[in-house]
């Protein structure tokens, strides 16, 4: 089929445009640098440009949606105007066009609350409790996309969790480089049990969504790799497959915490060049619990993962060997 793809440039949205052009099938991107896929054909804009999803979709019978802005701090605004009103663009031009799958891609933050996770499935998204603005708009967009879905554009929503592998600049590239400058400490010891995705499992799950969209569609679904780990030893693991001093203190999560909320404070009254050293969110991810039961994404879409975090470590570490 043809298959649109927005936020190609990124990580995980590269490694899905790729996969689908293995499988055969015709792609085009839409993001605001060009893909670099091969096969792929890219439009360059942005979500928020209702001429640029008009030419993205044109003839597209399925959508992968990965755009969105991903930090840890920023101004409300610009969350809200990319991460809701370019999905409500994006589907109201899907609908228009007669796209009949549309892949959703959002976060289990969307119903993280501050409390463990442990062994649930895909809780409702909550925008009145998500931490954070990433969390609350991806939790509106998830919102909005379900709400479109009939037989005429199926709507499948997949929530990747903590998407990592080589060369990623987001969670291991944040790890390692909050490890150089002795910003990454190990909360209570590191001991909360929590899920990841190797980035070969999270393209390879989105995909099957996109497939089985007839049979998974309108609902919501985590994804993971299914193997939960202690926290410390995940970061710690990543740390020493790139050739990177690991975390060497910890700190009491309620510490962190409050810590996090003050610095959001005086972050958004005085930004600074970069993502602030801790946030609430940022100390509720690693401090609490949060692992999901894989059984029934892994019914509904037909799929497993095929890259375990050990084989996935081994690979980072090769990476880092070049």
């Amino acid at each position: 089929m043809i298959v649109a793809v927005t936020g190609a440039s990124g990580y995980l949205g590269r490694a899905v445009a790729r996969d689908l052009v293995a499988a055969g099938h015709e792609v085009r991107t839409l993001q605001r640098r060009a893909s670099g896929v091969m096969g792929a054909t890219d439009v360059l804009g942005s979500i928020t440009d209702r001429d640029a999803l008009s030419r993205t979709l044109e003839g597209v019978e399925g959508v992968i949606h990965l755009a969105a802005k991903v930090s840890l701090a920023g101004d409300p605004a610009e969350f809200r105007s990319v991460n809701v009103e370019g999905t409500r663009l994006l589907l109201d031009e899907a609908e228009h066009r007669g796209v009949s799958r549309f892949v959703n891609v959002s976060s289990p933050s969307v119903a993280h609350s501050g409390s463990a996770l442990e062994g649930v499935g895909a809780e409702p998204a909550s925008p009145a409790h998500a931490r954070g603005e990433y969390a609350r708009t991806k939790a509106e967009a998830e919102l909005l996309a379900l709400d479109r879905d009939s037989h005429a554009m199926r709507v499948v929503v997949i929530r990747p969790h903590l998407v990592w592998g080589p060369g990623d600049p987001q969670l291991v590239g944040r790890i390692l480089d909050r490890a150089r400058r002795g910003r990454l400490p190990l909360l209570d010891g590191g001991r909360a049990l929590i899920d990841s995705t190797y980035i070969d499992n999270a393209a390879s799950g989105l995909v099957a969504a996109l497939h089985r969209a007839e049979h998974a569609h309108g609902r919501a679904y985590v994804l993971t790799n299914g193997e939960p780990r202690p926290v410390g030893e995940l970061l710690i693991s990543m740390c020493r497959a790139s050739n990177v001093r690991p975390p060497q203190w910890s700190l009491p999560a309620g510490i962190a915490r409050a810590a996090g909320s003050l610095i959001e404070r005086a972050w958004a009254l005085r930004p600074g060049t970069d993502e602030p050293p801790m946030t609430r969110f940022l100390a509720e991810q690693l401090s609490t619990a949060h692992w999901f039961d894989q059984r029934e994404t892994r019914r509904a879409l037909d799929w497993a993962p095929t890259v375990s975090i050990d084989e996935g470590l081994r690979r980072l570490a090769a990476h880092a060997a070049r």
